[in-house]
């Protein structure tokens, strides 16, 4: 099995123009405009992507996602050049990847809670995952020592690495700030007016 491509390789690719690393992923998204278009799309993706592939492919009225987790340039390329058949035009900044995440003082005394409840499949000792691709992630962060003072559920935004900038200034511009920026440009923390905090993720770093 070839061995699978950093964020980095896939971007120095040629053809993954309309690609963004998100976590563990790779993602794009191409507008249709309409369910028939996207439908045939998706087809065309389906007959694309080789036996054994982690690919998601997620149809909406207005446009499709594809998702590798193999950071395959040479597929990647392939489901662009068929976007460009049926004349569907790629957007980059729309993709994103969303992941809760919890801190616990006992990360294995939580975990199994949330694991029931969610009905959700564990990766790890730390990770929950939606088996059907439906919902977020969630990551257990563990803590050393009780924080009264401040939250204990975040939301980790991943965004492509050419539009963090551009969401953190919106985020700012709509009455945010800026808790840190020491771990950038891995991520950056910002908070609500009262102190929710999201990460704005990148794999830059990584």
């Amino acid at each position: 099995m070839a061995k699978r491509a950093t964020a980095a390789q896939f971007h120095a690719a040629d053809g993954v123009e309309d690609w963004r690393a998100l976590y563990h992923v790779v993602s794009a998204y191409f507008r249709t405009g309409s369910l028939a278009r996207g439908i045939a799309f998706a087809q065309a993706v389906g007959e694309i992507i080789p036996d054994g592939e982690y690919a998601k492919i997620d149809l909406r009225p207005d446009g499709v996602t594809v998702s590798l987790r193999s950071r395959d340039a040479a597929t990647a390329g392939a489901v662009s050049a068929a976007a460009r058949e049926l004349g569907l035009v790629a957007e980059p900044a729309a993709v994103q990847v969303l992941n809760v995440t919890i801190d616990a003082l006992a990360v294995a005394e939580v975990l199994p809670f949330w694991r029931a409840v969610l009905a959700y499949a564990q990766l790890g000792d730390d990770y929950l995952f939606d088996p059907h691709g439906r919902g977020p992630g969630i990551e257990f962060q563990r803590m050393d020592a009780r924080r009264p003072q401040r939250n204990r559920v975040h939301l980790d935004v991943a965004v492509p690495h050419d539009e963090a900038g551009a969401r953190i200034a919106a985020a700012l511009a709509a009455g945010g700030r800026l808790v840190t920026d020491a771990y950038a440009p891995k991520w950056w923390v910002v908070a609500d007016p009262e102190g929710n905090e999201a990460c704005v993720a990148t794999w830059l770093g990584r």
